[in-house]
């Protein structure tokens, strides 16, 4: 195993002077998602042994919970620590009463919403600024500049020092950031998930927006591999995931076992390996694994003492090919359908598409209009399921 007392640096996350820890930790499985909410006493304990151990960047949300983590946090960070640490939550995701018939998940990113979102976050996390504030999915039926303009109003009113986006595609992170300067994009970025590197990674860094991975170690499947079913939950939300049924585990198995192999090789655990491929893919990027034990916790710091060669990194490229993941990423009710991903692929396809491009409809000047209807029907077809 890598050396778990490794010294965790620091680093320019994106191009506002934000400064964080060069791993930062994922707080939501302490609370939600991951089976029943841990111990606060415990993860209180963890989080303060992080801050002690140099990673400081906390990553929240109100929908973690909801709104029990950023309790915890808050509990976490009285006697001095939140001058220690970068704090970063989100807003956008509503969870409605699933008992209910009308019961589902809504993004809002609306003005209103916009600042009482961020007034309650900061009365929950008991500060008066949030270091990082991120929409965590992206409303279409709001136009993405007026989602930034009021973030804007949060940044000059100070409640808030740097903007994020989750989970949003090039374009929207285009126009928002023509609005007012985005410090990070949280992605989802792994050997277990890497479609985002054909266009937002790109974007990102041709903007100078840093990049957030969150669950690099692939929801834990790249710690444990299928062995971690056996000890979720019924709770636990992975049980549900595309990528754990038994018609796509037993194809995933192979990326951990070979994956495995080579950690063997290098003397470290698959974990240190997975995420040491993420910090190699530059400076800056900064993966924020989560986890509920001291024990995974000081094994993730250890990462970073793991060297990869261009060989390495070659062998790995191999592994964790496209083809190596079967499976959608999330359940359709956890997903949050992001259509202006999905526009973004249809603008691609009209590309693609050169001998339609004299039909008036694919015009620029009336494409951006008929993307109403597309963006209508993939709204209906997220509450569909």
């Amino acid at each position: 195993m890598a050396t778990e007392g490794t010294k965790v640096g620091r680093m320019k996350l994106g191009s506002e002077g934000l400064q964080v820890s060069v791993q930062g930790l994922g707080c939501m499985g302490m609370s939600a998602f991951y089976g029943p909410p841990k111990p606060e006493p415990e993860m209180i304990e963890l989080i303060h042994h992080a801050i002690n151990s140099g990673v400081t960047l906390l990553d929240s949300s109100d929908v973690y919970g909801p709104y029990t983590n950023e309790i915890l946090i808050g509990k976490a960070l009285k006697g001095g620590m939140r001058e220690r640490v970068e704090l970063a939550t989100k807003f956008g995701i509503v969870l409605g009463d699933e008992k209910k018939a009308e019961g589902k998940r809504e993004v809002h990113g609306n003005p209103a919403y916009v600042r009482s979102a961020c007034e309650a976050s900061l009365k929950r996390l008991d500060v008066d600024c949030i270091d990082l504030y991120y929409q965590h999915r992206i409303d279409t039926r709001v136009p993405i500049e007026v989602t930034v303009g009021e973030l804007k109003k949060l940044v000059e009113e100070g409640k808030i020092k740097y903007i994020g986006l989750s989970e949003a595609s090039a374009s929207t992170i285009r126009r928002a950031h023509a609005v007012h300067p985005i410090t990070a994009v949280q992605l989802e970025w792994s050997l277990w998930s890497r479609d985002v590197e054909e266009e937002i990674i790109p974007t990102c860094r041709e903007l100078g927006i840093g990049i957030v991975a969150y669950s690099p170690l692939g929801r834990g499947f790249l710690s444990s591999g299928p062995k971690l079913l056996e000890d979720l939950s019924n709770e636990d939300y992975r049980k549900h995931l595309p990528r754990f049924q038994a018609e796509n585990l037993e194809h995933n198995k192979k990326l951990y076992e070979r994956i495995c192999q080579m950690a063997a090789k290098k003397g470290c655990t698959p974990s240190q390996l997975a995420l040491a491929w993420v910090h190699h893919q530059g400076n800056d990027v900064c993966p924020i694994p989560g986890t509920t034990k001291i024990e995974n916790f000081n094994q993730n710091i250890g990462a970073l003492s793991v060297k990869l060669t261009s060989e390495d990194m070659a062998e790995l490229e191999s592994i964790a090919s496209a083809n190596a993941v079967q499976g959608d990423r999330y359940i359709p009710g956890f997903k949050m359908i992001n259509v202006s991903t999905l526009f973004t692929r249809l603008e691609n396809l009209r590309n693609r598409l050169k001998s339609r491009l004299h039909l008036p409809r694919f015009q620029a000047e009336n494409l951006e209009q008929n993307k109403i209807l597309y963006e209508w029907i993939c709204e209906m077809a997220a509450n569909k399921g």
